[in-house]
C-alpha cells in the first residue's frame, strides 16, 4: 500500500500540466523566489510523505541513502552530504542502530572517529526504499518534459552554486573584519 497518493499520478503528466492556465511572463527576482519556496515546499511534502510511507523519517532515509552510494562513512562525513545538524544526525543515528539498520565501527586510522555502515537489513531496507522513493520522485517529475528537466536543472544549479559562492565571500569579508 505503498504511496497511493503518488501511484495515483499519471505516468506522464506533462501534456495535463501544459494545459494549466499558466502566464508566460517575465518574472522579477521576488516571484522567482515565491515561486521556488512554493515549489520547494510543495515537492518536500511529497518526498517526506514518501519516505514515511516507507516507516522511516526523512533524516533516517538521508542517512541509509548516503551509505548505500558511498558505502561506510564517518558520522561526520554523513552529515555534511546530508546537510543534518549535529544534534538531528546524532538522534538519526542512535534510532538506526537501534533499529539494526547501521552499526558504528571504530577505524585504524582515527579510533575517536566512529564509521557507520549498513548492516544486512539496512541494506536490504534501503535498497526497496531508495528504488520505491525514485518511482515516486519520477512520477511526480514526470509533469516536465526532458527539456524542461534539463533547463530547470541547470538553472537551479547554476544558482545555488552562485549564492553559494556568495555565501562564501560574504562569510570571508565578515572574517576579515
Amino acid at each position: 500500500m505503498h504511496s497511493q497518493w503518488i501511484a495515483a499520478l499519471p505516468v506522464n503528466a506533462s501534456s495535463e500540466a501544459k494545459d494549466m492556465n499558466t502566464k508566460q511572463t517575465k518574472p522579477n527576482a521576488a516571484q522567482l523566489w515565491i515561486v521556488l519556496a512554493r515549489c520547494h515546499r510543495a515537492v518536500s511534502a511529497l518526498v517526506e510523505r514518501s519516505v514515511a510511507d516507507l516507516g522511516l523519517c526523512l533524516s533516517d532515509f538521508m542517512v541509509l541513502e548516503a551509505l548505500l552510494h558511498k558505502g561506510p562513512l564517518t558520522i561526520s562525513d554523513i552529515q555534511a552530504k546530508v546537510l543534518l545538524a549535529s544534534g538531528s544526525m546524532t538522534a538519526a543515528v542512535d534510532r538506526l542502530e537501534k533499529r539494526d539498520l547501521v552499526i558504528r565501527k571504530t577505524t585504524t586510522a582515527d579510533r575517536r572517529a566512529r564509521v557507520l555502515e549498513l548492516t544486512t537489513e539496512g541494506r536490504q531496507l534501503i535498497d526497496r526504499a531508495f528504488k520505491e522513493h525514485s518511482a515516486d520522485l519520477e512520477r511526480v517529475m514526470s509533469v516536465l518534459d526532458t527539456a524542461e528537466k534539463n533547463e530547470l536543472y541547470a538553472g537551479l544549479k547554476k544558482l545555488g552554486q552562485f549564492a553559494s559562492e556568495t555565501l562564501r565571500q560574504n562569510a570571508a569579508m565578515e572574517k576579515a573584519n
